[in-house]
């Protein structure tokens, strides 16, 4: 069922939850309107302390607050007795507690007070809770509801298999939520599907699998096939697909700030499909986005399998997916810190339309590789997922990754082309030296084809490591304050299509470029006396975010991808290693005539300069020779004079003698 922008104005109504039609029905039970309700009335209230037991808790209305729900009124109660007593009063996880007076059904409990007494809170009417049964809900609302006083006691996400950084960079991810998430474990029976039932517990999961993620709240009514839940909203996504489980409750642990329920998130029956007023019930599992993890850890040999679903939802799906990933990884390393990852994923869209996406790549971090890892996972899934021209869908995602604790870098370090001067359709062989982390230098080979239609004239020709920005376009973002969000605006896709192909063929950090660079941006001032340039080298090791699409491209993003415009001619070679470092040549395109006359006049000019540079060595040796021959005619000298002393002294002690 599809609602009007203007609900989604209003998207912060009750939780509605969807249930196997394999559910026991409950009895018809009837409402009191909350019109009915006066001060002083008493009754009861439903809810799990631990296990599956229902136990109740006295409700004492003090008064009814009129629009101060986020569907019209609230009923505000004091609660007590003993359950009060052992709770320290209402707590998270008792959301969606039915309400009874004389046998009716009032509402849920919904609401706490932030800084106020524990067993002072507000109840959801169920008139409002069921709206959506009958009629559209849209129409009822007459205003939005901004009530920041009131809190929700349903917020706080049990989290199954994750460790503290993942959930770290999962609340990273999705800052607007303020989540607070609770370790939890597996209870016996959780394999076991159990009919709902007002006052039960129950849960709206987002991950579901070797991992689970999610909240746990009250069953408030149950009417065949269909069900309420929580008395307040979740996520406020309006429709939705989470995955809906039984809930097992461990125990409610208290706290300073709020007390909340801990408990397993037991089987899946269903799916949640309203996170506002209510809902319809669909009774159909939702299959979610299946996602495959095989992940080796190269140096201690370790090898994991895991599998997890995660909902499907533009934003959402990607940190889900990306926190997943992490997570395991971090299970697999069983270590934080340094290394090199290489990743490999699959993306899988439903129907034929479009293909399999298929991205390998690999990267380096000195402070955690696993969450360097998945950043263009993420990234990646974001684009796809919310980009403007159709409604993506992913029906399944497999990563393949192998770590090590190595450094697989290299430094881009020299590079020679063969030629400067070429015309169309010409290659230029580029000698690229690299050298890697505590490696012998290597030397790999790029053939770069001119295009035969390139135009006549001077062009930049850059190389580089596939996650590198050029060093000409970080300069020229300088000169003109060009953050990313400015290039990211200036990148305007044509369609789908080009999109999906432009993230297909992004750069990989392993990659030696080749390409010519956008008209007019070069900082290379060669004057085109030699046949064989060298390149000018940053000698900087940047960090870039090779993980970010949008940054990887940004060379592309000076200008804007119009359908008459020709994308610039690459090559890429792929290596062992991530390349880090670039640099620039200017090339001279010629017609083939002109070509070949600056190519005989460089001859003649470097023969030339062979020449002088011979004429000049052979002068330097003739001179070299005069010097050493009168240098050496001047020893002989000495050394003749020294004979004579000597033999002189000699003779004049042979006549003392005698």
């Amino acid at each position: 069922m599809k609602f009007s922008h203007s609900w989604r104005r209003y998207r912060k109504a009750i939780l509605a939850l969807f249930f196997c039609t394999s559910l026991t029905t409950a009895q018809a039970i009837d409402f009191m309107p909350v019109n009915d309700v006066t001060t002083g009335m008493e009754g009861i209230a439903k809810t799990v302390i631990v296990g599956d037991t229902i136990s109740t808790f006295d409700v004492k209305v003090l008064g009814v607050m009129k629009d101060k729900g986020p569907s019209g009124h609230l009923i505000l109660a004091k609660f007590s007795g003993p359950v009060m007593d052992q709770t320290g009063g209402i707590a998270h996880g008792m959301s969606g507690s039915p309400v009874y007076i004389n046998g009716k059904l009032v509402g849920a409990v919904a609401y706490g007070w932030g800084f106020a007494d524990g067993t002072i809170g507000m109840i959801t009417p169920i008139e409002d809770m069921v709206k959506l049964w009958n009629i559209p809900y849209e129409k009822n609302l007459s205003k939005p509801w901004d009530d920041t006083q009131l809190i929700p006691l349903g917020t706080p996400l049990m989290a199954y298999g994750f460790d503290a950084a993942s959930m770290e960079y999962f609340k990273s991810k999705l800052p607007q939520y303020k989540y607070e998430t609770y370790d939890t474990a597996s209870a016996s029976g959780d394999e076991i599907a159990k009919p709902l039932e007002a006052g039960g517990s129950v849960a709206a999961l987002l991950v579901d699998g070797d991992l689970k993620l999610g909240a746990i709240g009250t069953v408030t009514h149950v009417d065949g096939e269909k069900v309420v839940a929580f008395g307040h909203p979740f996520l406020k996504h309006g429709s939705s697909n989470y995955f809906m489980h039984n809930a097992s409750i461990f125990t409610v642990v208290k706290s300073y700030n709020a007390a909340f329920k801990l408990g397993s998130m037991g089987k899946e029956i269903g799916s949640v499909t309203e996170d506002r007023g209510a809902g319809i019930v669909s009774g159909v599992i939702s299959p979610g986005i299946p996602l495959r993890f095989h992940l080796k850890d190269i140096d201690m040999g370790r090898d994991r399998t895991s599998s997890v679903k995660v909902i499907e939802d533009g934003e959402m799906t990607p940190t889900l997916a990306a926190t997943a990933l992490y997570n395991m990884l971090n299970k697999t390393l069983d270590r934080s810190g340094s290394g090199t990852a290489t990743i490999s994923y699959t993306i899988t869209p439903k129907g034929k339309e479009h293909k399999p996406l298929t991205r390998t790549n690999m990267f380096y971090s000195s402070d955690s590789i696993s969450e360097k890892a998945v950043d263009e996972f993420y990234n990646v899934i974001d684009v796809l997922m919310n980009n403007r021209f159709i409604n993506y869908e992913i029906s399944d995602i497999s990563v393949e990754t192998n770590v090590t604790q190595d450094k697989k870098t290299a430094k881009l370090i020299d590079a020679s082309a063969s030629s400067t001067v070429v015309s169309p359709g010409d290659t230029i062989v580029v000698d690229v030296t690299l050298e890697p982390f505590r490696g012998e230098k290597v030397i790999k080979q790029i053939f770069f084809k001119v295009p035969e239609d390139q135009a006549i004239g001077k062009y930049t020709l850059e190389v580089r490591g596939g996650g590198e920005i050029p060093l000409p376009y970080v300069l020229e973002k300088q000169k003109y304050n060009l953050t990313d969000e400015i290039l990211r605006r200036l990148k305007v896709h044509k369609d789908f299509d080009e999109l999906y192909d432009e993230i297909q063929k992004t750069d990989t950090n392993n990659q030696i470029v080749v390409e010519f660079l956008e008209d007019g941006i070069s900082l290379v001032d060669e004057d085109g006396s030699q046949s064989v340039k060298k390149a000018k080298l940053k000698d900087v090791e940047s960090k870039p975010m090779p993980g970010d699409v949008k940054k990887k491209t940004g060379q592309e993003d000076l200008s804007s991808s119009k359908d008459d415009e020709k994308k610039p001619e690459k090559t890429a070679v792929d290596t062992e290693y991530i390349v880090q470092g670039d640099g620039q040549f200017t090339i001279h395109v010629m017609k083939p005539a002109d070509r070949d006359k600056e190519l005989a006049k460089r001859v003649k000019e470097a023969k030339h300069q062979i020449k002088m540079e011979r004429k000049l060595e052979l002068e330097d040796q003739s001179k070299k020779d005069k010097t050493d021959k009168a240098e050496s005619k001047k020893d002989s000298k000495k050394e003749s004079k020294e004979t004579n002393k000597k033999d002189e002294a000699n003779a004049g002690g042979t006549n003392t003698a005698e």
